[in-house]
């Protein structure tokens, strides 16, 4: 009868094991499945956690998995649910969304132990497929503590006999990783890497990104303008240039059609193009960290000097001083390049093809042109320029992220209904109002100003800082950047927006900021806090995300040069660590593994309290262990594993060849 009682005893444990383990399998499963949620389409969520959580009722309840018959009708029309979403079932998006659905239905099969080991290699390939998504820093430590979960539940479905606390394999999945993370950290530096982005696929460069585009019509920018996502960061070599010099030249347009303007039709040139073009005074140099876009152009302070230089995707500029790469930018790039802030653009009496700069749609914008005309009495260019400057600054014209929306007549509606506007609302109706003055004009955009990081000194300049001016060209003085913006908001470019003309994202510091009323100035707590995770962030962009195959050839380079200067040293070290390791490798196998375990067993019970005298034999350290106050489970397998092993020592017993394996469970026991 007691024997019955026992084996029940024995299986509810047992039950109970399994419902522990199983949940520990779910909560890992969990922590790799949720950032998923973030990109898949919201029916394959929702059917995920629907699975996870039936998953959950049945583990706790001990009740029967779901038949066949129905798992497979239901994986198959999740399947074509995939299919009918992606209208594929191959790629990042469809791959990734069948493997997350096939974690969850696996989830529902689980008899075996096999099954249970599919479902734990299946998540360590989902932990891969987040970083398809996203590699910022918290990504990677969430994914860290995924793979010690993993480990853990893994380790927790090894064990056979007593299981060691949570707390204790916790500690051993954390240990495992460990070990491997060196080897990891070396693979990263030293294994050939392709050219490409760290976890890119082909044919995956054409998602959404924000950033400029090759036009320019009314709402775009102050589209762009709620956006604080960085469009790049900038290192200076040197003092960094006032705000009123960061112009970052982008795009360049001239054909306009009454609302949108686009680049006009040039040439393209390898090198620096054949115009005049006279500078003054020193250039200014920095480096340029790209964020992808999606897009070719290469930002440089006004006017670039020379054209940066990307591995495989050589620059050009044309004579509009555009620079662009011949490839889009699909991944992070770096780039050096240097400018000259004070210049002066074709400065010659005569423009060519000033056609191009002067012309007008016909049929559009009547009150804009007659302006324009009317300007032209005025025989000196540059006082017509002034003149409508003034106009901006005096006839209430105001600056605002959001502007109503114009007509078919966009530049008449802005310059006489709205007077409301962003920066290319005034730039386009100020490059109007000069070609109908018959003075050549043309449309710049690009980024207008940055914000620099006292902590790391790089200067972030956010999507927010997008900007639009205009350049004219007067006869002798060559194009002359003129911001029609300044007339109306100085304070856009001198850097010194207020609170209500900066964007406030959700779930960042500048939005939590606004919400509980705190001043995010450089000077404040959570200013400073700010600086410093952006800080932590362009380290991780810069030495871990873009360490390129050029970067890993220059510190392979590097790395052979110090070899090759310490070659004698290192042979020398190198001998004795390989004596060292045959030594310790020769010393661990002469060691018998019963006297290893009974090493453990005193260590263990030393650090309670319990240590051995050095004197102490094992049946009179067992018989001190039998009277300690402790749980009579890790004292029973403390004293049947000292009496077996004083059997083994002194007895006469023949040998048991499973004595070991004995020993292992009686250790893990007293834990």
């Amino acid at each position: 009868m007691s024997g019955l009682r026992e084996r029940v005893e024995r299986i509810a444990l047992q039950m109970s094991r399994d419902k522990a383990d199983t949940l520990m399998l779910l909560g890992a499963a969990l922590l790799v499945l949720t950032p998923h949620a973030l990109h898949l389409p919201l029916w394959v969520s929702a059917l995920c956690a629907t699975t996870l959580l039936w998953r959950g009722v049945i583990t706790f309840r001990g009740t029967r998995m779901p038949p066949g018959m129905l798992l497979v009708p239901l994986a198959a029309a999740a399947m074509a649910g995939v299919y009918m979403t992606f209208k594929t079932i191959l790629g990042r998006e469809a791959g990734v969304a069948m493997l997350v659905l096939l974690v969850a239905f696996k989830m529902l099969e689980m008899h075996a132990r096999r099954d249970l080991f599919v479902v734990i290699f299946l998540c360590f390939f989902l932990v891969l497929t987040n970083f398809f998504y996203s590699q910022s820093i918290a990504t990677a430590l969430l994914m860290v503590a995924s793979v010690i979960a993993l480990l853990t539940a893994q380790l927790s479905f090894q064990f056979t006999g007593a299981v060691p606390p949570l707390a204790r394999r916790v500690k051993m999945g954390l240990k495992i990783f460990m070990l491997a993370a060196p080897l990891a950290a070396v693979l990263f530096f030293v294994f050939p890497r392709i050219q490409g982005p760290l976890w890119g696929l082909p044919g995956d460069s054409g998602g959404a990104t924000s950033g400029l585009s090759g036009s320019m019509a009314p709402g775009n920018l102050s589209n762009l303008a709620q956006s604080d996502e960085p469009a790049f960061r900038v290192k200076f070599k040197g003092p960094t240039p006032p705000p009123v010099n960061l112009y970052w030249r982008g795009v360049v347009m001239g054909d306009f059609d009454g609302r949108t303007w686009t680049p006009v039709k040039r040439r393209d040139w390898p090198g620096r193009p054949n115009i005049n073009i006279a500078v003054t005074g020193p250039a200014v140099h920095y480096e340029v960290t790209l964020e992808p876009n999606n897009q070719r152009w290469l930002f440089a302070l006004d006017l670039p000097r020379e054209l940066p230089q990307l591995t495989a995707n050589p620059s050009r500029i044309n004579s509009e001083m555009e620079v662009t790469a011949t490839d889009t930018i699909t991944q992070r790039v770096r780039y050096a390049a240097s400018s000259h802030l004070n210049y002066r653009l074709q400065p010659d009496e005569v423009l060519p093809e000033s056609d191009i700069w002067l012309a007008l749609p016909r049929g559009y914008n009547r009150r804009a042109v007659a302006a324009g005309l009317a300007l032209q009495r005025e025989p000196n260019k540059l006082a017509r320029v002034k003149q409508v400057l003034a106009r901006f600054g005096t006839e209430g014209y105001s600056y605002t992220l959001e502007p109503p929306l114009l007509g078919e007549d966009s530049v008449d509606d802005f310059l006489y209904k709205t007077k409301l506007g962003f920066c290319e609302h005034y730039a386009s109706a100020f490059v109007f109002l000069m070609r109908a003055a018959d003075i050549p004009a043309r449309v710049v955009t690009g980024y207008q100003g940055g914000e620099v990081n006292p902590v790391d000194g790089f200067m972030t300049v956010r999507q927010s800082d997008a900007h639009a001016w205009a350049e004219v060209w007067l006869p002798g003085r060559g194009w002359i950047r003129v911001d029609p913006t300044a007339a109306v908001s100085p304070d856009r470019i001198l850097g010194q927006r207020t609170r209500a003309q900066l964007p406030t994202p959700a779930f960042s510091l500048e939005g939590f900021g606004s919400l509980m009323n705190i001043d995010l100035d450089r000077n404040s707590w959570l200013g400073q806090l700010r600086f410093q995770l952006a800080a932590l962030n362009n380290g991780w962009n810069q030495w871990v995300l873009n360490y390129t195959p050029e970067r890993q050839r220059n510190f392979m380079q590097s790395l052979q040069d110090i070899l090759m200067n310490w070659h004698a040293p290192a042979a020398v070290l190198a001998v004795f660590f390989l004596i060292f390791v045959a030594r310790a490798i020769r010393l661990r196998s002469e060691i018998d593994p019963v006297d290893a375990l009974y090493s453990a067993l005193c260590q263990q019970f030393g650090r309670l309290g319990l240590a051995r005298a050095g004197d102490e034999g094992p049946n009179a350290y067992a018989l001190r262990i039998a009277e300690a106050d402790m749980p009579p489970g890790r004292k029973d397998a403390a004293v049947n594993f000292l009496r077996l092993y004083s059997s083994h020592k002194y007895g006469n017993a023949a040998a048991d060849s499973a004595l070991v394996q004995t020993l292992k469970r009686l250790l893990t026991s007293t834990r």
